[in-house]
């Protein structure tokens, strides 16, 4: 059976019993937390008077000895509040640039801290996904044992520092970083104590080694082209080269944009959007049909078996609704653009998903919080909630062939051509 014995040189304090508003174990652990940390503490003291033993004034009195104790004070860590008494040093070495005493700054507990770092990093993270400001009291205080450090304003702070982060982000230099691949979108966002929506221009893009990652963020207008072109132009001017395939939905804003600042960008148009917008100009009642049609095309083994399945797609709906299938026939070739890519990609080079997916979060946040109360708070919201994804992103399928792709390399019905010249001598012979 095990039994808590407390140590005698803690005096009166004791752990509760089981029928505490606590649990025994969370009172063990904390108790077992709070004395590592007490030892620490002293350990760490005891180090620095002792490495400064030697140093002593004209009448041979040692210049860092112990004095004391700080008062008590309240830490929140991840085992929950501690209660700590941290040792006090006093150093009477004066520095010889400076003429200021010296001061001994524990390493373990600055004197400023209140919460240990798990604990700063882990509130911002709860209010990006969705806790309230003014329940942070409610849900953690029991959990923690403690409230203090926990009020709307605290957190409130904490956040503030994500604006910051923002700005650095998109001043940050883009010449060594190769994107082959991008994806762009645009995401609207309510704004609380705004009449207007905010739009959020993102880009992601896939760099040679075939990691996924943030490129841009930017607030825009309605997804115009002079607000997508303001944001390639500076990219550009920070270094980022031009891609080499660029997927998007049928918004004309990003495709102008696109053809003025990186020319030689080939397009691929968005099947997801594609596939709505397609819908749309039906009927309800053609829409299983119309799905399977569709995704003949999209699906097909090769671009030649996709054209085929386009053609079946113009023969059964062309003559009732031919406004459905010109939505598919104007943009054929930036439909189909992804099958002269690696088969490996193609998965990945149909649809803006990285975007979508990634601001599901967002759209959940906002939806708590009735939208952000500004346009650069909704900014500084998105672009940290999109940093926390962009750890569990997965890289491309076939991660080694994007290099290929940078290098020009040609592929034929997703596989690679070694000698394309070879190959189109003998069909031309």
């Amino acid at each position: 059976m095990l039994t808590v014995v407390p140590d005698p040189a803690d005096g009166d304090r004791r752990l509760p019993d089981a029928s505490s508003s606590s649990s025994l174990i969370d009172e063990i652990v904390r108790e077992g937390a709070r004395r590592m940390l007490a030892e620490a503490l002293k350990a760490e003291v005891d180090a620095y008077i002792a490495a400064f033993t030697d140093e002593r004034d004209e009448h041979g009195r040692r210049l860092v000895v112990r004095n004391g104790s700080h008062q008590s004070r309240e830490i929140l860590t991840a085992a929950g509040a501690i209660e700590v008494t941290a040792p006090r040093v006093n150093d009477k070495r004066v520095d010889p640039e400076t003429g200021e005493r010296r001061r001994f700054s524990s390493a373990i507990l600055p004197p400023w801290a209140r919460k240990t770092p798990k604990i700063t990093e882990v509130l911002p993270l709860l209010y990006l996904h969705g806790l309230s400001s003014g329940d942070f009291v409610p849900a953690l205080g029991q959990f923690l044992g403690s409230t203090a450090g926990l009020s709307a304003p605290v957190i409130t702070k904490l956040t503030g520092q994500w604006k910051a982060d923002q700005r650095a982000f998109a001043a940050r230099d883009l010449s060594g970083v190769d994107y082959v691949y991008l994806w762009a979108d645009g995401i609207h966002v309510n704004i609380r104590l705004e009449e207007h929506r905010l739009c959020l221009l993102v880009m992601i893009g896939v760099r040679a080694d075939g990691r996924k990652e943030l490129i841009a963020l930017a607030d825009g207008y309605r997804e115009s082209t002079e607000s997508w072109a303001d944001l390639l132009r500076d990219c550009k001017r920070r270094g980022m080269s031009a891609p080499v395939l660029a997927v998007g939905d049928g918004a004309l804003g990003f495709w102008g944009a696109l053809r003025e600042v990186f020319p030689q960008a080939r397009e691929q148009r968005c099947w997801f959007h594609k596939i709505a917008n397609v819908l749309g100009a039906l009927p309800k009642s053609a829409h299983p049909g119309a799905k399977k049609a569709l995704a003949e095309i999209w699906n097909a083994e090769d671009k030649d078996h996709a054209q085929t399945a386009v053609k079946d797609f113009q023969t059964a709906y062309g003559a009732k609704h031919p406004k459905a299938v010109a939505k598919v026939a104007d943009d054929l070739e930036e439909l189909l653009a992804f099958y002269d890519f690696p088969a490996e990609h193609w998965v990945h080079l149909r649809t803006t998903n990285p975007i979508e997916s990634t601001f599901a979060t967002v759209r959940h946040r906002t939806k708590v919080t009735k939208g952000p109360g500004s346009r650069a708070a909704g900014l500084a919201m998105a672009f940290k909630l999109i940093e926390s994804a962009q750890a569990r992103w997965r890289a491309v399928n076939a991660p080694h062939l994007v290099a290929l792709v940078r290098a020009g390399a040609k592929f034929v019905s997703g596989k690679l051509v070694e000698r394309p010249d070879e190959e189109s001598s003998s069909v031309a012979a």
